[in-house]
Order: C-alpha cells, then sequence, then structure tokens
C-alpha cells in the first residue's frame, strides 16, 4: 500500500511555503522568492519521479517523458491526468490543465482603498491577482522540471493563469 498525504496539507503546506517566502524571507524581492519556491519543487519533482519510475525502463525520446508526465506522474501527483498535451515537435510543450487542483480553491480579495473600502474591479486589481496566483505556481513548475531532471531531460517550465482554475505548463526542452 502507498502512502499518501491528505489532500489538505499539501494545500496549507503550499500556502504557507508561499507565504512565508513572499512576506517574510523575501518580501522585498519576489524573484528571489519564486526562484527559492521554484527551487523546493525541484526538489519534491526529482524524488518524486525517482519513486515512480523505479522499476520502469529508461524512456527513449522527449515526447515519451512527456507522456510519463501527463498520464502516470500528474495522476500520482494531482489525482488525474493532464487534460491536453500540444507539442511543436520542436522542444517545446504545452500541458493544460482545465482544474488544477491547487488553483481550485483559491480566490483573492481584491485590493482596498481609501480607508478600507473596495475598489472597482479593473486591469491593475487583476493584473495584482494574477502575479499572486503565479507565485503559486513556481512550486509546480519545479515539480515538472525537477521530474524531467531525473529522467535526464533538461529543461525550463513556466506557467500562465488563463482563468482559474485553469492553468498551462509550458515546457521548453533545452538542446
Amino acid at each position: 500500500m502507498g502512502r499518501e498525504v491528505s489532500e489538505s496539507c499539501i494545500d496549507s503546506l503550499l500556502t504557507e511555503m508561499v507565504s512565508t517566502y513572499c512576506n517574510r524571507f523575501y518580501a522585498t524581492k519576489p524573484e528571489l522568492a519564486a526562484r527559492r519556491i521554484e527551487a523546493i519543487g525541484y526538489q519534491v519533482g526529482h524524488q518524486l519521479s525517482e519513486r515512480y519510475t523505479m522499476e520502469r525502463p529508461r524512456f527513449s525520446d522527449h515526447l515519451e517523458a512527456i507522456k510519463f508526465i501527463c498520464k502516470d506522474f500528474w495522476s500520482e501527483v494531482f489525482k488525474k491526468q493532464i487534460d491536453n498535451l500540444k507539442t511543436n515537435h520542436r522542444g517545446t510543450f504545452v500541458l493544460q490543465d482545465n482544474r488544477f487542483r491547487w488553483l481550485a480553491r483559491m480566490s483573492v480579495d481584491p485590493p482596498t482603498e481609501n480607508g478600507g473600502l473596495p475598489q472597482d474591479p479593473s486591469a491593475l486589481a487583476e493584473n495584482e491577482a494574477t502575479q499572486l496566483m503565479s507565485m503559486y505556481l513556481y512550486f509546480p513548475c519545479g515539480i515538472i522540471r525537477g521530474a524531467l531532471s531525473n529522467l535526464g531531460i533538461s529543461c525550463a517550465v513556466s506557467a500562465d493563469i488563463s482563468s482559474l482554475p485553469a492553468c498551462s505548463f509550458v515546457i521548453r526542452i533545452k538542446a
């Protein structure tokens, strides 16, 4: 029987990690907070990939490894497969998750101004909300990069939020 961790524990851990790195350790340097959160995700992904591929033969090409991430790895980590995989066949892959678990229950309070009264929703407020949400995506980006690194694939991973809770992860294989 496999060992599992409660989903609420993982949600709380991710929330506290992002909050601590962004508001306490690197409050004035969000780019350093992002790099540190991604590095922690990298270690987690590397170790999970090691565990999940222990009894598998090595993958013969990048596409096989990416398919493994989309099906088996994603199912183990997020309890579902990736909804859509696209590639340009030149080293770029886009993984689409239409209901990304770690964003599904998140909401952002509108920023306040003028003595605590909420301001009207605007492009500025949306931009701030997107920036905040993107901090939560550095960890899964690190997980993907770490898992692929363990499979012998050097890559860069970025994320894009189109509309909550949908999320796209872009993987660029380094030559």
